[in-house]
């Protein structure tokens, strides 16, 4: 099931378009196409986004850089304004009062039935163009994760990590994610 679109037109929406919607409605902007952000995501999503944000925060705390977590607006260019389930973004430069202007550092989307395939296609090209050092997506289903990483000519083929692993951000130094204990499932000590 796909997101429905905002409208079917020529016209694109602009940033400037995005702040003159209603508070009420969570949208996103991709390539000038908006996508609803509705119904809100299940529980599970939620737990597995709250347990990974928890640990990033963490292991953050005393560093420069800052999570978030969604709804934050990131506008990555007059036309792609998104609301990653967690970001990190470690120059205080892209902090504005209302939203993070830029890349950030790290982005982890957390996986959804209905939103997947863009998550894993659209909003992957775009976080590559846009400079995302680090992307991260969780399969909070299936118990996975891969992690993409932004090399000179774009992100890398990805690398997998199973419900047993811990994650480590290459990006953000000494961030180390066991996802056994995200996904709440055995870890490592308990298969052996």
């Amino acid at each position: 099931m796909s997101l429905p679109v905002l409208a079917q037109s020529a016209d694109r929406f602009t940033w400037s378009d995005y702040r003159s919607w209603p508070d009420d409605q969570r949208w996103e902007l991709i390539d000038g196409v908006a996508y609803a952000m509705s119904p809100a995501p299940s529980i599970k999503h939620q737990d597995v986004v709250l347990r990974l944000s928890s640990r990033i925060e963490q292991q953050l705390r005393g560093k420069p850089c800052r999570p978030f977590v969604a709804p934050t607006d990131v506008k990555l260019s007059e036309s792609d304004v998104v609301q990653p389930d967690i970001l990190v973004v470690c120059d205080p430069g892209k902090i504005t009062p209302s939203h993070i202007e830029g890349a950030p550092d790290l982005i982890v989307e957390v996986l959804s039935p209905g939103t997947s395939a863009r998550d894993l296609r659209d909003k992957k090209a775009l976080y590559e163009r846009a400079g995302v050092r680090e992307y991260l997506v969780v399969d909070p289903l299936e118990h996975y994760a891969i992690r993409f990483l932004l090399a000179a000519d774009g992100y890398d083929k990805g690398t997998v990590f199973a419900a047993d692993e811990v994650v480590n951000s290459v990006t953000l130094e000494a961030v180390e994610i066991p996802l056994w204990e995200v996904f709440e499932v055995p870890g490592p000590a308990a298969v052996a």
